[in-house]
């Protein structure tokens, strides 16, 4: 059973950058996709990012593209978004999570970390 944690969330103002880093304990996570979703305040869960276990495949939803990369490091069983230029839309509670069948798309998300907040304002 993999364990995900979430870190590096905060407050910035619009315009600025932030690293999310997801840390995973438990199984064999070098093998697992990552994802990243969020979560507004009284919207539902959001996909933001994805990527496959070797790195080489990624994916964005709309919105965050040209702005965010995801990006993994295997030899430490973590996962990182990289969020520049920020908007006070992106405000939301982020979320990491891996899939761990190892099938490629479409992912199913089986893990999933505690939440990260984030908050975008001047």
């Amino acid at each position: 059973q993999a364990q995900l944690v979430e870190s590096g969330g905060g407050w910035v103002q619009p315009g600025a950058s932030l690293r999310l880093s997801c840390a995973a304990s438990g199984g064999t996570v070098s093998a697992y996709a990552w994802g990243w979703f969020r979560q507004a305040p009284g919207k539902e869960r959001e996909f933001v990012a994805s990527i496959s276990w070797s790195g080489a495949s990624t994916e964005y939803t709309e919105s965050v593209k040209g702005r965010f990369t995801i990006s993994r490091n295997n030899a430490n069983n973590t996962a990182f978004l990289q969020m520049d230029t920020l908007k006070p839309e992106d405000t939301a509670v982020y979320y990491c999570a891996a899939d761990s069948r190892g099938l490629g798309l479409p992912y199913e998300w089986d893990y999933w970390g505690q939440g990260t907040q984030v908050t975008v304002s001047s």
